[in-house]
């Protein structure tokens, strides 16, 4: 869980949401889980293991990191001065959200160059080293004005193959997600999703049989003034309104 000590709660924040997909050839499932109705953001919804940036996640080591394809769309639009820092620390967020909301396991076997700090603790004790490279960014959002928590989320999808834990045993999970379940692909709509993630599922329904990352990531970035899809497609979106 993220470190919210002197965090200002009304900025955007980072944040790295993980689509771990099972069976993807045969009978596609998405892993989710339903948050809580006293959270503060999205309260009862339906939704993908996720959260955001922790200070430390910059300095966390990775085994291995995201490939440098992705690392430059997580780089095309540079809205703050982390420089390529950010891409490193998406990663490791994406790793550490999915440990502690849902006990999976996302890494190789080793030990680790530092002392883990104490959100790291119990994953470090399992005898794994984060590593990224399984990780494809496939979609970009950011929160609506007015909401209590406004978040600059990047989604990251995951073939569940890539996840080193049984992909049934969530008793590690902390208990920020309720009823973690395995959710057929063709039957996630029928939940109670927020409209982003259906947007999202669109996305993931179009290409689950694709091993590769997009060549074009969805952006969808909402600001106060209007809301604009645009394509995160090798060069810097224009933040006016078009991307070409």
């Amino acid at each position: 869980m993220t470190n919210t000590a002197s965090v200002d709660k009304t900025a955007i924040r980072n944040a790295a949401t993980v689509i771990v997909l099972r069976d993807r050839d045969t009978n596609p499932q998405i892993l989710m889980g339903q948050r809580g109705a006293k959270a503060a953001f999205m309260p009862n919804k339906v939704v993908f293991p996720g959260g955001a940036v922790d200070l430390e996640d910059a300095d966390i080591p990775l085994a291995a990191p995201i490939s440098d394809f992705c690392g430059q769309r997580l780089l095309e639009d540079r809205r703050d001065d982390t420089g390529e820092n950010i891409v490193h620390a998406l990663a490791v967020a994406a790793i550490r959200e999915l440990w502690e909301e849902t006990g999976l396991i996302l890494g190789t076997q080793g030990d680790w160059s530092i002392t883990p700090p104490a959100d790291w603790e119990t994953y470090a004790a399992t005898g794994h080293v984060p590593t990224a490279e399984a990780l494809q960014f496939v979609f970009r959002a950011i929160t609506p004005p007015g909401r209590p928590r406004r978040f600059d989320a990047r989604f990251f999808l995951l073939d569940a193959n890539e996840i080193t834990s049984d992909l049934d045993d969530f008793s590690a999970a902390c208990e920020e997600l309720s009823h973690l379940q395995w959710i057929p692909l063709k039957e996630a709509r029928s939940f109670d999703l927020p409209f982003i993630t259906e947007v999202v599922l669109a996305e993931i329904e179009a290409r689950v049989t694709d091993r590769t990352p997009p060549e074009a990531v969805p952006f969808f970035r909402n600001d106060d003034e209007e809301s604009l899809f645009l394509r995160l497609k090798g060069r810097l979106p224009d933040l006016n309104g078009r991307d070409d």
